[in-house]
């Protein structure tokens, strides 16, 4: 399941990248593929009423097997994920956001390593990253334990959404990362009914993820994967820029795209 209804959000799973394999896609597609992984044979979409008809076009051959989901209040991104109900029902479901680019540094999809670690340990997991104090403003960061084991796999005390380095130094740190460093989500999750039915119980006002996965760590296993995989946010300023090159330099055309970027550098008129 993708969200794609944020009001700032919405143009950005329709912008064209040319993807590792050097071919031109609309961002939802190549995040439909990431999707479409393993055992993984429908999506749904969740979009803002209207953007139905662009998104199908933006999926091409791959509509078939996506159902959009209008988000008709703006209730926020727990809100969004709950729309989706119908559509995932009692089983447990991957969850990608949709102004992410997702970029595998062993040639795997970024989504098959955390589908595998959610099968194995019958739980939600989220992927995380370690991120520095500095940027850890932009996303929802976790509070844990390490467990055991060759895997960086941790249990998840507490989620905070977007915290300020002081609620992060009092209430995040993980043992054994790095100082200045704090594991916030990676954009990629797979979800159990359980984080649903939490969504629900907040009726009023804007419907939190972190809330609700908050909630959950304190009722049942919930657990965290360290990602050595990249990702990045199209929705910051050179995002689409950072994005495509992350694409072109994980392709066979790395060489030529690094090679162009040396003429552009040594073109440059110097100050």
């Amino acid at each position: 399941m993708i969200t794609a209804a944020g009001p700032h959000q919405r143009t950005l799973p329709l912008q064209t990248l040319v993807d590792r394999d050097g071919t031109e896609k609309p961002l939802l597609r190549i995040l439909l593929e990431e999707a479409f992984c393993g055992k993984i044979e429908q999506a749904a979409v969740v979009v803002l009423p209207g953007d139905e008809v662009p998104y199908a076009r933006a999926a091409g051959d791959l509509a078939g097997r996506v159902r959009f989901i209008p988000q008709k209040e703006p209730r926020g991104y727990g809100h969004a994920i709950l729309c989706a109900r119908p559509f995932t029902g009692d089983d447990p479901f991957l969850h990608l956001v949709g102004d992410h680019v997702y970029v595998g540094v062993d040639g795997r999809r970024c989504a098959e390593g955390l589908i595998e670690v959610a099968e194995r340990e019958q739980c939600a997991v989220s992927a995380v990253q370690g991120t520095r104090e500095n940027q850890i403003s932009r996303y929802g960061t976790i509070g844990g334990q390490r467990l055991p084991g060759p895997v960086n796999l941790y249990r998840v005390d507490t989620v905070i959404e977007k915290p300020t380095p002081t609620e992060a130094e009092q209430q995040l740190i993980v043992p054994g990362l790095r100082a200045g460093h704090y594991l916030c989500f990676f954009g990629l999750h797979v979800l159990t009914p359980a984080v649903l039915d939490l969504l629900e119980a907040d009726a009023s006002g804007t419907v939190s993820l972190s809330t609700a996965l908050a909630q959950l760590a304190r009722r049942e296993q919930y657990l965290a994967v360290e990602e050595q995989n990249r990702r990045y946010d199209v929705g910051v300023k050179y995002g689409l820029l950072q994005a495509q090159l992350a694409l072109a330099f994980a392709g066979p055309d790395r060489p030529e795209i690094l090679s162009r970027l040396v003429e552009l550098l040594a073109s440059e008129p110097r100050a």
